[in-house]
């Protein structure tokens, strides 16, 4: 096994320089940072330095794996993504392109060649580029005006279905005549932002020949039709799957606009034929979400994931297989309670791979496409992602964990062996001081028992006493599995001298249905009674300093951390909440998935009739504030258009017309999250800074 740096690879062999006879755009090429370690120390500067690692796909014949690594530059303020490959056995690995601009969206032409996502300096937007496995410069095959969002060429190679965007259809064109300065924007429907921008473009689908090593003018397959496709903000080319002869095509989209999109989760598998040009929804009368659709190696079948229940976004994935022939379709998953994250075809079509979040991990498990008999190939204390398969008992994963970022793994059925393959991050890894991870279950308020995380300091001495940090997740439907952040990173926190607490409280996936779909309905309920179960039992440990415990966590992390601030009847020291939920009566309205609004907080709090309803707004967190007593940071995006920035605002407003120590830190140019590089050291050291304070010092509190 090849250990040796990645950085190296440019002395292997010439890089390529793509972009349609251009070297792209004239900005910095982002290398490998040049970092400095001290005793030991996970620093901001340090988090922001590992390569990220993603994208991992075999070769046709499994010889090598293609791959992006990104760096980020901090003075830039930005990242970028390389493309490079390796043997399949981890040895050789070797850099192919050198640009400003990041690579994606990787796909093997044959065993030589690979397409990609990448920067043209022409039409200064992404296109569609190749490049040999064997080094050299890469060619530009698209110049597709508005560029290229994601895309699939056909297995023969003769055609490609691409997304690119399009007008939102939202702009009177008399009424805005001789205003070319106007910036008004006239609405008239729900749905006119997303996420973190405007709606005033959206994705389409277009099937364009390739010939002559170009892509043709492409065809517009939802034309006149103003609906997404793939789906906004976060879908991608998994929406696109081709049939292996190459005569039909499947796109998911949510047909669906204005309220009526606002309102729904009703997305659909649309089949269209090649020759005869007509398109046919495969799942008519379904009212939930189905994603990823990938045929089976021979076409006979079709699989996908499919959630039942409407306007529900966390509901349990059923893995549902189509026989193209005579359109029956099965439930492969109806026995097991848990569900497929992600999904591939095993080579010989006998059975697929997929990973699920499973008691707080994510294995990698295989199934029998006929007889739904499920095997676990690969359980640690980490998670798998990014599942590709290399052959009939063999598969690339990214594995990572609370310790480390992705690495490119290999697993087998066979020898149930788990082989790392990449080692971008081994030598940064090693100069660090890690903190312990262990699995502790927590007896809960109801009788049940609840996985947690318990994270210790780097050089843990338990005849010391450290401050602790319960973290509360997000979602509020999104794992606590082994995460790797690069933001609410354990390891960081860990090398800051904190005991953190991780609960797997309910209303998170990996512990069946029942306990998932708790939450719903009941924001305030047996969720925060789990946390204040976690809580307890940090306090209760002999090395925790009991009166210097804090809280914090972001979106409904956030939401649960104001909660937690009007009923913790003294637990915690300090707070800190990112874009979370202040006034649930506010976010119902503010938010822009209504959907998502409308089902887990039990509808619109004008339905006086609506128990579930009035529960949810009854425990709005800022109808709490009189009991409000710790000392609180919030952090927001201007951005956010998932959960507003005055949303922190409000909650900043409250604690220092209060009467509390407050601060708050606002980002003008970040969304939900904090992607920028100088921003997430800002924010890492606000967070340190702050809950040293008031954790570590709690003399400095008082004066």
């Amino acid at each position: 096994m090849n250990k040796t740096g990645l950085t190296m690879c440019a002395m292997l062999l010439p890089l390529a320089m793509t972009g349609c006879g251009s070297s792209g755009s004239d900005e910095k090429i982002i290398e490998k940072p040049d970092v400095k370690i001290e005793n030991g120390m996970l620093t901001p500067e340090v988090l922001e330095a590992f390569g990220r690692i993603s994208e991992a796909v075999p070769s046709p014949d499994g010889s090598k794996i293609a791959y992006t690594l990104a760096y980020e530059d901090i003075e830039e303020n930005r990242s970028n993504a390389e493309i490079y490959v390796m043997d399949a056995d981890g040895n050789n690995p070797r850099r192919l392109t050198k640009t400003p601009k990041s690579e994606s969206n990787l796909q093997w032409l044959d065993n030589d060649r690979l397409a990609y996502l990448g920067y043209d300096k022409k039409t200064q937007s992404s296109q569609i580029h190749t490049i040999s496995a064997g080094g050299g410069n890469g060619s530009c095959l698209s110049q597709v005006k508005d560029g290229i969002e994601c895309f699939k060429i056909s297995p023969d190679g003769k055609h490609v279905l691409y997304a690119s965007p399009i007008a939102a259809f939202d702009k009177d064109s008399t009424l805005f005549k001789g205003l070319d300065k106007a910036t008004g924007r006239v609405v008239d429907d729900l749905m006119y932002k997303h996420w973190d921008e405007w709606v005033t473009k959206i994705p389409h689908p277009f099937l364009a020949d390739i010939d002559g090593g170009k892509v043709k003018e492409g065809k517009d397959l939802m034309e006149g039709e103003p609906f997404e496709c793939p789906m906004r903000p976060f879908s991608g080319a998994e929406s696109f799957a081709w049939s292996p002869d190459s005569k039909t095509l499947i796109y998911v989209s949510r047909k669906l606009k204005g309220m009526d999109y606002a309102f729904s989760t009703n997305s659909n598998l649309y089949q269209y034929d090649l020759a005869t040009g007509k398109t046919v929804n495969l799942t008519e009368g379904e009212q939930g979400y189905n994603t990823n659709p990938a045929f089976s190696p021979d076409g006979s079948k079709l699989a996908w994931l499919s959630m039942e229940t409407a306007k529900y976004e966390s509901d349990k994935k059923r893995l549902l297989v189509r026989d193209m022939a005579s359109g029956q379709r099965k439930d492969l998953t109806s026995n097991w309670d848990y569900w497929p994250e992600e999904i591939q075809w095993a080579k010989n079509g006998a059975s697929i791979w997929f990973t699920a979040y499973y008691e707080g991990v994510a294995p990698v498990f295989k199934i029998d496409a006929n007889t739904a008999a499920i095997d676990t190939v690969a359980m640690e204390v980490a998670d798998f992602a990014g599942i590709a398969p290399l052959a009939d008992n063999a598969a690339v994963v990214l594995r990572h964990s609370m310790r480390s970022p992705n690495e490119i793994c290999l697993v087998r059925t066979d020898s149930k062996e788990v082989k790392q393959l990449s080692h971008v991050n081994d030598e940064l890894l090693a100069q660090l001081k890690l903190g312990e991870v262990r699995k502790v279950m927590v007896p809960t308020t109801d009788g049940k028992q609840m996985t947690c995380w318990e994270i210790l300091p780097a050089d843990f001495d338990p005849a010391k006493k450290y401050p602790a940090i319960l973290y509360c997740q997000g979602g509020p439907q999104q794992a606590v599995s082994q995460f790797w952040s690069y933001r609410w990173n354990f390891m960081i926190m860990a090398a800051n001298g904190y005991v953190v607490i991780a609960p797997n409280r309910r209303g998170l996936p990996g512990f069946g249905t029942e306990w998932n779909r708790q939450i719903s309905g009941d924001y305030g309920g047996q969720n925060m009674q789990d946390y204040f179960s976690a809580t307890d039992y940090i306090k209760s440990r002999s090395y925790v300093d009991a009166d210097h415990v804090g809280a914090i966590g972001a979106s409904y992390g956030g939401f649960s951390v104001y909660w937690l601030a009007g009923h913790n009847d003294g637990r915690y020291a300090a707070l800190v909440s990112h874009a979370g939920i202040f006034n649930i009566e506010a976010q119902y309205l503010e938010t822009e998935e209504m959907w998502f609004a409308d089902f887990d907080l039990g509808g619109p709090y004008w339905d006086e009739n609506n128990a579930v309803a009035q529960r949810t707004y009854a425990n709005s967190p800022h109808k709490f504030v009189n009991k409000w007593t710790a000392p609180m940071l919030i952090t927001v995006g201007e951005l956010d258009y998932r959960i507003l920035a005055s949303q922190g605002m409000m909650a900043f407003n409250a604690a220092k017309m209060h009467g509390l120590e407050a601060e708050m830190v606002v980002f003008p140019d970040e969304n939900h999250w904090v992607l920028k590089p100088q921003n997430a050291i800002l924010w890492q050291r606000c967070f340190f800074r702050f809950l040293d304070k008031y954790l570590k010092q709690p003399a400095a509190a008082k004066n």
